[in-house]
């Protein structure tokens, strides 16, 4: 096996199989401790869904963060003696580890010590079924394993020489390895490079056909798979877990007026999403910002449902997806009394349709909204085109979707399309009125 492969195996490969874990969270100050145990809920979900069992977890508060451990150094004693007495293989910490923490931590405890944004990672890593989500999650990962190479090499500097030698084995290796790590981001940054290009080329075929789209998007968890599922008779991944989808997936609907769609399913948002896989997923997320309008879907069973709308929005306004226009979804209602669903949502000033997968309430009044928005996009056209004008023939098969086609009795053309209301004044002395 070659170095470059040995390396790249190596690092990327590294993801830990942990059996058990022990969380910490930190509560800082302005924070109740409602919220931070609602963020230590999220990462015990996330710790579950990475396939490891939490053997106990603890807030810590901090009125200011220490440089070594993060928390003080009693407390960093007594939660390292806490997780030999738990016999854990892994400590997870809710908020980041600069790479001299980490180290720190896992010379203190002898196990391995991570974050929330390498379980994120690791999460993604084995999730990941495209060839482009696949890239972009081994660009984000190289990202973060690059300033903490130097644990990994530890071991090699047993193998340094005495007396007047200067640096070692271990200091060459890696510096070597900085280099092949170099390397690789951006040989995977190319590829992703040629992967977009060839989405984009299949984005504007779409866009030269106006099929109206639309794109499922919310906090990880709250149903965005399901509602897919049910709008297109889909099947697509549904699991009770955090971040069941990562691959951008669409799928044509059919609406009440006949009229078809393209609805996308996102990778869902979370708290505390690292902004390298922000970036990393933008391409996937630009279905987002592409898109005619919003789904945005939330599990309007979730104490912390506003929040995740706050989330939600909050990325995609870095994303400049935020002025879209958008249905927001109040999914899993089942799970909640309408009284309730009214008095947390009633103030939010955004259109809002109540559903629920499980028992399909609401799903005919979503699609019929989602009718009504598209009503001024695209026009509903009935035409019959003369025999000399195939010109006009072509422009609505170029510009429009053609749903039906056939030839009168003087060999004019018959045409039932939905064409871009910009461009019906062009094609409106050749429409028939259906009776």
């Amino acid at each position: 096996m070659k170095k470059e492969d040995l390396l790249n195996e190596e690092i990327l490969a590294e993801r830990g199989y942990y059996e058990k874990a022990y969380l910490v969270g930190i509560r800082f100050a302005g924070m109740s401790r409602e919220e931070t145990e609602e963020h230590l809920d999220e990462l015990e979900s996330l710790t579950g869904t990475l396939g490891a069992e939490v053997a106990g977890r603890e807030l810590v508060s901090l009125a200011k963060p220490s440089s070594r451990y993060l928390v003080g150094d009693g407390t960093a004693d007594r939660i390292a003696t806490l997780c030999e007495e738990l016999e854990v293989d892994v400590l997870i910490f809710d908020d980041d580890l600069t790479p001299a923490q980490q180290r720190l931590w896992e010379k203190k405890t002898s196990i391995a010590v991570i974050d929330r944004r390498k379980v994120i990672l690791d999460i993604f890593a084995a999730r990941a079924q495209t060839k482009e989500a696949q890239l972009q999650i081994e660009l984000a990962r190289l990202q973060y394993m690059l300033p903490r190479l130097k644990r990994a090499w530890t071991h090699l500097e047993r193998q340094r020489g005495g007396g007047g030698f200067i640096g070692g084995a271990g200091e060459a290796q890696i510096e070597v390895d900085r280099r092949l790590v170099r390397d690789r981001i951006a040989s995977v940054r190319r590829e992703l490079a040629s992967v977009r290009k060839h989405r984009d080329v299949m984005r504007a075929r779409r866009e030269r056909k106006p099929v109206p789209t639309a794109a499922l998007v919310g906090y990880t968890n709250s149903g965005k798979s399901s509602l897919l599922n049910t709008l297109t008779e889909a099947h697509v991944l549904e699991e009770n877990k955090l971040f069941a989808t990562l691959d951008a997936t669409t799928r044509r609907i059919e609406l009440p007026n006949n009229q078809e769609m393209l609805l996308t399913d996102t990778v869902g948002f979370i708290r505390k999403l690292p902004h390298s896989l922000i970036e990393a997923f933008r391409s996937t997320l630009e279905e987002a910002t592409a898109a005619d309008f919003l789904l945005h879907v939330v599990d309007a069973s979730h104490t912390q449902a506003l929040e995740h709308v706050e989330v939600t929005q909050q990325v995609l306004e870095e994303l400049g997806a935020s002025d879209r226009p958008m249905i927001l979804v109040l999914n899993k209602a089942d799970l909640v009394e309408d009284r309730e669903l009214f008095a947390r949502f009633e103030n939010l000033g955004v259109e809002t349709v109540i559903t629920s997968t499980l028992t399909r309430r609401g799903i005919d009044e979503l699609c019929n909204r989602i009718a009504s928005l598209l009503n001024d996009k695209l026009a509903d056209l009935h035409l019959r085109i003369p025999a000399s004008r195939f010109d006009i023939v072509s422009a609505l098969h170029r510009d429009g979707e053609v749903l039906e086609e056939k030839y009168g009795e003087d060999n004019d053309v018959l045409m039932h399309v939905l064409y871009p209301r910009r461009f019906a004044s062009k094609v409106e002395q050749w429409v028939v009125v259906q009776r």
